[in-house]
């Protein structure tokens, strides 16, 4: 999925794609027109760089019944011909969210939709989770034979429907059916065998119980002919080949070998290999190198943070990302005390790797007077990267931690411009406890905020005196039946409090 193009903030476009509070009511004083085409525009071309963290169904599903606006944007883009080619979940998961959260509305127009498009859709899977959420018993059973049918019949097709009910999200649907289709009652009972058999079958090459033997095997997927000999770099080292199965290989599968060497060093080292770990760790190959640091600095090793230093300015660039990792799950005065040293612009290295991860270190454990350093790393983010980027939100985050006031004016540019709805949040976070006009400023937009946290934290802070609009989004919020149970739990406290207060 290429990355979505965000238009400036300061426009209607921009404010419902980062679904920020201002965007509703803007599109609410806008000509309707005009709102329902960028509406129809953010719901048909999801904004959210990652949707696993981002919420915008139930903000734009909110903007739809508002605006009472019509769906057939939203039709148009299920049923064009892209969806004949692709099932990508991207292009038309949300949309599906949206009609579900209409459907729970009562506009029956939506539910009608999902029933349509669960039937003949590419993504019908995700139409079927709305549905199995808010459609009657009678609605799922009229589907069941349009469902049944995207399973060709037959060996294959019969495994991928016992596959699919194993990890159906909203196994309802599957349950009611099973009552009725023959084989999806079938398919339902052999399910748990299948995933009982795979467990039982599981196969692979396991390291041998000595650390030399695990940390050759560390590298074993990416070297092959190297044996046990030749986990500290040394060529003429050499066993017989080492087959390994699995068929995965590349940087990732590396990562994960020297992930799983580490956690098994835990159970094979003794005191005694001290040298030999200390040793892979300072210049082995890339997996017993990354597997034995990672093992040294779970120990908190004494020489955990030089050898983290000399790895961070190694040329091999998975050493260096890895180096940077492990830093971040340092913890203690010792690295704290070098950390400071890193990030401190005296020294001339708070601009390298190595020193914005030691940034980042302080800003997740570092100490009250480390304030300064985290703002300052903060500020030099905004300046080289913008407002992206994924360690940013630690830095955020470490503002607020350390309640840094002057921080302020920078977490103010990253709740405005971010794009991302899940930053913004915690932007908001730190705003909170930093910026004394929170409550009567920020706090007031986030009570119409894409994202439940930020609606909640706004419940907590805002001011409820001063602005007209507040008691009254209160009190939609808590009459609102799709709004989440923390939301309604702030929102009714604060209401109690403003009639006690009134009283």
């Amino acid at each position: 999925m290429f990355e979505p193009v965000i238009a400036p903030s300061a426009s209607l476009l921009g404010l419902l794609q980062r679904g920020r509070g201002d965007g509703q009511l803007h599109a609410l004083a806008a000509d309707r027109a005009e709102a329902i085409s960028a509406l129809e525009e953010c719901v048909t071309r999801d904004p959210r760089a990652d949707w696993q963290v981002e919420s915008r169904s139930l903000y734009y599903a909110r903007i739809y019944m508002d605006l009472e606006a019509p769906l057939d944007g939203i039709e148009d883009h299920l049923h064009s011909a892209e969806d004949l080619v692709t099932d990508d979940e991207s292009r038309t998961g949300l949309a599906l969210s949206v009609l579900g959260h209409l459907a729970s509305y009562g506009r029956r127009d939506a539910l009608l939709m999902l029933r349509e498009y669960a039937a003949t859709g590419a993504n019908w899977s995700w139409a079927l989770d709305e549905l199995a959420l808010r459609d009657d018993d009678r609605g799922l059973l009229l589907l069941g034979t349009a469902v049944l049918d995207h399973f060709p019949p037959g060996p294959e097709g019969d495994a991928e429907l016992r596959e699919f009910i194993r990890n159906a999200y909203e196994p309802r649907p599957w349950r009611l059916w099973a009552s009725y289709h023959p084989r999806v009652a079938a398919a339902s009972e052999q399910s748990p065998f299948d995933l009982w058999q795979r467990q039982v079958n599981r196969s692979g090459v396991t390291p041998g119980w000595s650390t030399a033997d695990v940390l050759a095997w560390a590298d074993q997927g990416e070297l092959g002919s190297l044996g046990a000999g030749a986990f500290l770099g040394r060529p003429d080292a050499r066993t017989e080949p080492v087959r390994d199965p699995d068929p995965q290989s590349g940087p990732d599968a590396v990562d994960r070998r020297a992930a799983a060497a580490a956690r098994c060093l835990t159970a094979v080292v003794r005191p005694e290999d001290r040298p030999l770990l200390v040793e892979a760790a300072r210049g082995g190959l890339p997996g017993a190198r990354r597997a034995a640091l990672r093992h040294l600095v779970e120990q908190r090793d004494p020489a955990a943070v030089e050898l983290i230093e000399t790895a961070a300015a190694d040329v091999d660039d998975r050493i260096v990302r890895a180096a940077l990792e492990l830093l971040g799950r340092m913890r203690g005065p010792e690295v704290l005390a070098q950390a400071r040293r890193w990030a401190d612009p005296a020294t001339g290295g708070a601009d390298s790797a190595l020193g914005e991860a030691a940034v980042q270190l302080l800003a997740d454990a570092g100490e009250p007077g480390d304030a300064p350093l985290v703002v300052a790393g903060l500020r030099r983010w905004i300046s080289v990267r913008g407002v992206s980027g994924t360690g940013l939100g630690s830095l955020v985050d470490g503002a607020g931690r350390l309640v840094a006031a002057d921080a302020v004016p920078v977490l103010r540019h990253v709740y405005g411009e971010a794009g991302s709805s899940e930053l913004r949040g915690r932007a908001a976070r730190a705003l909170a406890v930093t910026d004394v006009h929170f409550p009567e400023g920020p706090a007031v937009e986030c009570l119409w905020d894409c994202e439940e946290s930020t609606r909640e934290l706004a419940a907590r802070h805002v001011a409820t005196t001063g602005d007209a609009r507040v008691l009254e989004r209160l009190r939609r919020l808590a009459a609102d039946p799709a709004e989440e149970a923390e939301v309604h739990a702030a929102v009714r406290g604060r209401l109690t409090a403003a009639r006690e207060h009134g009283r």
